[in-house]
């Protein structure tokens, strides 16, 4: 199947008996409510900010090694996903998610071309439900993603699933277009400070690690899911 890959074992890695179901061609009777929310094109869908960024500064504050499990969420057509599995030499897992079926279709055509054979490209509702085991991930990106989920209200669920999949003392690292006039970008009144975003990831079970500058248009949010407390 395009984008879902097999551990030598026979055993899909890391995704959740739902999303088994759904690429083995299983229905339960949702199936068609399902794919017409599938073929809706999320806001942004289509701009990526990678070619904008430093990306030297982004992966150096994501410390890519070749056996952690990667999520990029709201991926679009997978410019960070295919990225960070050159990386990472073909090596670990990266999970590349997002609801636009265009652009999962696109990154699982430049995964098949290129030889990538660690990417699972899925599609889903990333502000409903994220197709992963829980606490199996150790780091995930949402590049330019969270403005677009705080417009359509689906930023709360997005951000309780990241919690929900990341390891404890994962790193959580968010993308977002600087405070100011455009363009590029969204208009600046939709635009989230800094401050922003920190209010709206921390209550989530996150600490704010670090900022980092991306250049004229990014920044940086760093934070790291915290650790289990013993009872």
């Amino acid at each position: 199947m395009s984008g879902l890959w097999e551990r030598p074992e026979g055993r899909r890695f890391g995704i959740t008996k739902e999303l088994e179901q759904q690429l083995s061609g299983a229905h339960d009777g949702k199936d068609t409510e399902m794919v017409d929310e599938q073929k809706k094109k999320p806001p942004g869908a289509g701009k990526s900010s990678f070619e904008l960024i430093d990306t030297e500064v982004l992966f150096r504050e994501l410390r890519i090694s070749h056996d952690m499990t990667f999520l990029d969420l709201g991926c679009g057509r997978g410019a960070y996903s295919i990225e960070v599995a050159g990386r990472m030499e073909n090596h670990g897992v990266v999970h590349a998610v997002d609801l636009w079926e265009d652009g999962i279709a696109i990154l699982r055509d430049r995964i098949a071309g290129g030889g990538y054979t660690n990417i699972n490209a899925v599609v889903a509702d990333i502000g409903n439900t994220i197709p992963i085991e829980d606490e199996s991930v150790d780091t995930c990106l949402m590049a330019t993603v969270l403005h677009d989920l705080v417009e359509i209200g689906a930023d709360q669920g997005a951000l309780k699933e990241a919690s929900r999949v990341l390891k404890p003392e994962a790193i959580f690292a968010i993308v977002e277009y600087k405070k100011i006039d455009g363009p590029p970008g969204p208009p600046k009144d939709i635009r989230l400070s800094p401050e922003d975003v920190e209010r709206m990831v921390t209550p989530h079970g996150f600490v704010k690690r670090s900022y980092a500058d991306l250049g004229p248009y990014h920044y940086l949010s760093v934070f790291i899911k915290a650790a289990r407390t013993l009872k």
